[in-house]
């Protein structure tokens, strides 16, 4: 099965959100994680259990609450009676992909904990480093609407996100073919596994044969240096956006079945790298999800006119 036909699949239970199915794909295969933010009921959980499945994933779900704890995620030590020793027992995080859910809900203390697993791919426990299994996709949500009870997440932790959108609502169209078809039976229980997780390895090792130009490369630079400059723009992306950029960028063009990268490849991303990093300047903030994103766009748009597009020596 080809990335197209996985994605062909998924679109039977997930009606109407290739495009957000793309994005889990882009950032699985660059080997990053996603930060999804909307309202309640728009197939978040959904879309995430059924590419799982599809791709003969470990999966494991964690619902962030206030008093969730760091070893709830991370896992810690357990007496064991027989042994009369101490020994680790893995936590939720040690699956091949992981959902929290609502992630904004746990404690900054819990956040944290998610740090070194979504930048160094490992957990530190007593001293002892312990790799993740792979390949390992995070995906975690939050709900903009409530805001009662909730942490916002700090800015070091929305920058390990590779990439961050939201789910939208359906079509009409949609709607309707998703109320008639979820009446009759529901098709996710009906998903086998398709593609082994060594396949999803094998497609992470054939993007990187993807081509990024140098001048690609200065293109992506000078768009992330320009955020830092913008007026309404309080802080910009990070260095770290750079190099996230550039992975998820080779995973899209093969994805996209083309060999090298271009600078409408660069623009088609940038929503969903930059979106989530960029802190506006007396700007809408969380709680206003819609409006915020219409005020990036529109930062993002300024910034894409300022920066010279190059057009010479792509491949």
């Amino acid at each position: 099965m080809t990335p197209g036909e996985l994605l062909d699949k998924l679109e039977t239970v997930v009606i109407g959100k290739r495009q957000q199915a793309l994005w889990l794909l882009v950032a699985l295969i660059a080997g990053g994680h996603v930060f999804i933010e909307d309202v309640p009921g728009v197939a978040k959980t959904r879309m995430v259990r059924a590419l799982a499945r599809l791709l003969q994933l470990s999966f494991a779900r964690i619902q962030a609450t206030p008093d969730l704890l760091p070893s709830d995620i991370t896992g810690g030590m357990v007496y064991d009676p027989s042994r009369h020793s101490l020994e680790f027992r893995p936590g939720p995080i040690f699956r091949q992909m992981i959902l929290v859910d609502e992630i904004n809900r746990a404690t900054p203390r819990s956040q944290s904990a998610l740090l070194e697993s979504m930048e160094e791919a490992q957990v530190s426990i007593d001293g002892t480093t312990y790799p993740l299994p792979r390949p390992c996709l995070i995906v975690a949500t939050a709900n903009p609407v409530e805001m009662s009870g909730t942490f916002p997440l700090p800015e070091a932790q929305k920058d390990r996100f590779f990439l961050s959108f939201s789910m939208g609502y359906p079509t009409l169209e949609e709607e309707q073919q998703m109320a008639y078809q979820l009446s009759h039976s529901d098709p996710v229980h009906d998903l086998t596994g398709e593609i082994s997780p060594e396949q999803v390895i094998a497609w992470q090792k054939r993007a990187q044969s993807v081509r990024v130009s140098r001048a690609v490369n200065d293109y992506i630079v000078a768009l992330v240096r320009e955020t830092r400059d913008h007026p309404q723009v309080l802080l910009g992306a990070s260095p770290r956006s750079v190099v996230q950029w550039i992975r998820a960028l080779k995973a899209y063009v093969w994805l996209n079945e083309e060999t090298f990268a271009t600078p409408d490849h660069v623009q088609a991303l940038m929503p969903v790298i930059l979106g989530h990093r960029l802190i506006i300047q007396g700007g809408p903030r969380q709680n206003v999800l819609y409006e915020r994103k219409r005020v990036v766009q529109e930062i993002l748009e300024d910034i894409v006119s300022k920066v010279s597009v190059p057009v010479e020596n792509l491949s």
